[in-house]
C-alpha cells in the first residue's frame, strides 16, 4: 500500500498496522481556505451590511476547518477557481456541530 507523502495533518488508520497523513486542503477539488483577521471580517460586514448570523455556516469538525486549525466563531474565506468569474469568494462562519 502507497500513500503520497504530500498528504499530511490528519493521521488515518487503514488498518493492517499501517497509518498515513491527509491533508484534505491539497485535493486538487478543495479550494482554498483561509481563516480571516478580524480588521477584514470588520470590512466584510461594512461592505455588506450584514452580521456574523447572517453568513452561512460550517462545522467545527469539518476536514478542511480542522487543517487551517480554525475555531469555533472564526470566519473563513474560500476562494474557488470559476470559469465565469475566473475567482469566486464565499465567507463561512464556524460553528459546533450540534449534538444527535
Amino acid at each position: 500500500m502507497v500513500f503520497c507523502a504530500d498528504f499530511l495533518p490528519k493521521r488515518v488508520s487503514r488498518g493492517y498496522g499501517v497509518t498515513a497523513e491527509l491533508n484534505v486542503l491539497k485535493h486538487e477539488m478543495v479550494p482554498e481556505h483561509s481563516i480571516m483577521s478580524e480588521e477584514d471580517v470588520k470590512t466584510l460586514f461594512a461592505r455588506y451590511q450584514i452580521g456574523p448570523e447572517q453568513l452561512p455556516k460550517m462545522y467545527h469538525d469539518d476536514p478542511a476547518v480542522l487543517a487551517i486549525g480554525a475555531r469555533i466563531s472564526d470566519v473563513i474565506k474560500i476562494v474557488r477557481k470559476s470559469m465565469t468569474a475566473g475567482r469566486a469568494e464565499a465567507y463561512r462562519l464556524v460553528v459546533r456541530r450540534p449534538k444527535k
